[in-house]
């Protein structure tokens, strides 16, 4: 199964952000006009309550009816990948086995954070998951955020298993995604996690992307995908470039407060970000909407 999913999986996936209202609920409006805005406009796939929906700060109530609102609207046009992951083993084990899955294709679990677990315990907690799941597993590797680094060796152990179908590979570590990429077994998905990283990614043979950026330009960015995935480079460098300083900047301070202040100029949703975020300063803030050309929308 995790196989046959892994080839879904091909292309721009979106790691969907949150709307919220300025008393910080949720904006259900949004979260609908967000997902008509992508499913409409070329993406393969939707991520669900990962990092850049701001899924710590979101209840277990909350969270199921964004699943809910987010599956209605998207009826069953593309696959749903859903984010499920912590640093307490036993306890995401126990939240997959309760959780609503259907409908959905993949979980995203990230790699154990703040704990700083030695390799040896990370093979050990995404095995756990990994057997208990009854949906095949993406790992995903941020050392960035989590504190430590999902290593080429252990993502190639965790590869072996049947229910594991893939990574995503927020390392930005070339060298560590070179060795993955050679080494792999035939179709473990290996997919970017870093929007800016993309172009060069899929020319040493990723299968994709996890995109913030697609949020605001799901066009765009699907498009250079695309041709990345045809090896038609040259083509998709101009539509790299033309993204490449908002890619950069929407990050600079914050996400998904950055991507916010585009999607916000687009009309799709709001700023406001819960608490411990911020609003981005307003020199980023400038700085974003001065990366919006016409072309651009």
């Amino acid at each position: 199964m995790a196989h046959i999913i892994s080839q879904q999986l091909k292309g721009t996936g979106v790691a969907l952000v949150t709307p919220f209202n300025q008393d910080a609920s949720i904006d259900f409006d949004g979260l609908k006009k967000l997902v008509h805005h992508l499913v409409d406009n070329g993406v393969n796939y939707l991520v669900i309550l990962g990092t850049t929906g701001e899924s710590p700060t979101i209840s277990k109530q909350e969270k199921q009816s964004i699943l809910e609102t987010i599956r209605t609207e998207n009826n069953g046009r593309l696959p749903l990948v859903l984010g499920i992951g912590g640093n307490h083993t036993l306890e995401v084990a126990e939240i997959i086995k309760y959780q609503d899955l259907d409908g959905i294709s993949a979980l995203l679990s990230v790699s154990p954070y703040y704990n700083k677990p030695n390799q040896q315990g990370i093979i050990k907690h995404y095995t756990h998951l990994a057997d208990k799941s009854p949906l095949p597993l993406l790992l995903y590797n941020v050392p960035g955020r989590t504190g430590s680094n999902i290593s080429t060796e252990t993502t190639l152990k965790l590869a072996e298993h049947p229910n594991i179908l893939g990574t995503k590979e927020a390392s930005g570590n070339f060298t560590q995604c070179m060795d993955i990429l050679k080494n792999r077994p035939d179709n473990f998905a290996v997919i970017s996690g870093d929007d800016a990283l993309t172009h060069p990614f899929l020319s040493l043979g990723m299968d994709g992307v996890i995109s913030v950026i697609a949020n605001a330009y799901p066009k765009i960015f699907s498009e250079m995908v695309r041709l990345g995935l045809e090896g038609q480079f040259q083509e998709a460098l101009p539509l790299h470039n033309q993204l490449l300083d908002a890619m950069n900047l929407i990050f600079a301070d914050g996400s998904p407060g950055g991507i916010k202040v585009i999607m916000e100029a687009l009309g799709i949703c709001g700023t406001t970000v819960r608490m411990p975020l911020h609003d981005v300063s307003d020199k980023v803030r400038q700085a974003l909407l001065e990366t919006m050309t016409a072309s651009a929308r």
